[in-house]
C-alpha cells in the first residue's frame, strides 16, 4: 500500500530540515556575507552570493542525531590577474578575512579543498565556495588541493533539477531526501556522495517513462518505487563503475567522487531497497504494509491514524457548540 499521508508526515516531521533551521541558515549566511563584504581586503572583490548544493536544490535533510547539518554558498569574486597561476589564493583570502573578523576569528574555520568551512557549535557548518567568471568565459571554482580551477555551471544544474522535478510531478526532490535519509539515518550505501546520489536518481526521470507508464510519478511512494526500480535496473546492467557526467553541461564528470568499491556497495544496496520498496508498496494488508515501510525507513515512519483517532481529532478540531436556549438568540450557533 502507498500510505501517501504517512509519507507526507514522515517528510515533514522527520526527514526535511525544519523551516526554523532553514531560516537560521539564511540569517547566518547573510551575516557571513556582510562580514566578508566589510573586509577591507576581500570586500572590494565580492560581486555577490548564491546557495549551492543541497540547499540550492532543496534536497537538504535533518542530520543524524546531534550531528551538524551543512550548507554551501558560492561567493562570487572578481578575477585578480595576479592570482591566475595560483587559484588557491582565493580560498586563502576568504580564510584570512574570517580570521580578521571580530566574531568569526574565534569560531572554528578551516580551509578545505573547494571551500572555507565555518562551524557553529552543535548546530551547523557553512561552506563558503569561491566562484568566478573568468575573462575567457569559464565559470569556475577552486580546487585548493591541486591548485587549479574546476569548471562549474550552477545555473545549468539548477535548471536540470527543475526540469527533472517537474517531470516527476514535483516528487523527485522528495525522493532524493528519502534516499538521503536511508543513507544518513539508516547507514545504507554509506560513502556515496550527495552529488552522485542526486544525479543518478535524477537521470532515471524521463518524459518517456511518464508517457509509457502514466501516473508513475503521481505521488511520493509511487515516484519512489518508479525511480528506485529504474535506478536498480540501470545499475544491474553495469557491474563496473560507470561514468557519471555532470548534467549541467559543464563537460566534466563526477567520476572522481567515488571508486569501484563504493559503487559496488551502492549497487548492492539499491538492489535490496528496490525489492523492499516493491514489497511494501504491493502489500494489500495495511498493517503489514506499514511494517514493511518501517523495516525500510525505521520506527520514525508513522503509522496511519486509526479511524477512531481520526474521528476524535476531527471532533476536537471542530467541537460541537453548546445548545443555546435563550430566546433572544434563537438560531445562533453559539
Amino acid at each position: 500500500m502507498q500510505h501517501v499521508t504517512c509519507f507526507h508526515t514522515f517528510l515533514r516531521e522527520t526527514v526535511n530540515l525544519s523551516q526554523a533551521k532553514l531560516d537560521l541558515l539564511a540569517v547566518r549566511v547573510e551575516a557571513i556575507y556582510q562580514a566578508l563584504r566589510s573586509d577591507p581586503e576581500l570586500g572590494p572583490l565580492i560581486l555577490g552570493k548564491k546557495p549551492q548544493g543541497s540547499w540550492a536544490q532543496r534536497t537538504i535533510i535533518n542530520p543524524q542525531g546531534d550531528k551538524e547539518f551543512d550548507a554551501d554558498f558560492m561567493l562570487h569574486l572578481q578575477e585578480v590577474l595576479e592570482w591566475a597561476q595560483n587559484p588557491k589564493t582565493y580560498i586563502d583570502k576568504v580564510y584570512a578575512a574570517l580570521h580578521r573578523h571580530s566574531v568569526y576569528k574565534d569560531m572554528p574555520h578551516t580551509r578545505k579543498c573547494r571551500c572555507v568551512q565555518l562551524t557553529y557549535a552543535n548546530s551547523m557548518h557553512v561552506d563558503i565556495v569561491p566562484y568566478l567568471h573568468l575573462a575567457d568565459g569559464r565559470e569556475v571554482i577552486v580546487n585548493r588541493d591541486d591548485n587549479q580551477w574546476e569548471v562549474t555551471n550552477p545555473a545549468g544544474f539548477t535548471a536540470w533539477m527543475k526540469e527533472k522535478d517537474t517531470l516527476a510531478d514535483g516528487n523527485l526532490r522528495k525522493v532524493i531526501r528519502l534516499m538521503k535519509y536511508l543513507r544518513d539515518h539508516r547507514n545504507s550505501f554509506t560513502g556515496t556522495r550527495s552529488i552522485i546520489l542526486t544525479t543518478v536518481l535524477g537521470q532515471q526521470v524521463s518524459q518517456t517513462a511518464a508517457q509509457l507508464r502514466p501516473g508513475c510519478y503521481a505521488n511520493v511512494p509511487t515516484a519512489l518505487l518508479t525511480i528506485v526500480e529504474d535506478l536498480d535496473r540501470w545499475l544491474q546492467d553495469r557491474p563496473l563503475k560507470p561514468s557519471i557526467p555532470d548534467p549541467s553541461g559543464s563537460g566534466l564528470t563526477f567520476d572522481h567522487r567515488w571508486d569501484q568499491a563504493t559503487y559496488a556497495y551502492f549497487r548492492e544496496r539499491i538492489h535490496t531497497h528496490a525489492r523492499q520498496i516493491r514489497a511494501a508498496y504491493d502489500e494489500t494488508d495495511p498493517g503489514t504494509s506499514v511494517r514493511l515501510w518501517r523495516d525500510l525507513f525505521g520506527s520514525r515512519f508513522p503509522e496511519p491514524p486509526r479511524p477512531a483517532e481520526s474521528s476524535s481529532k476531527a471532533r476536537s478540531k471542530f467541537p460541537v457548540p453548546p445548545l443555546v436556549t435563550t430566546t433572544s438568540h434563537t438560531g445562533r450557533a453559539g
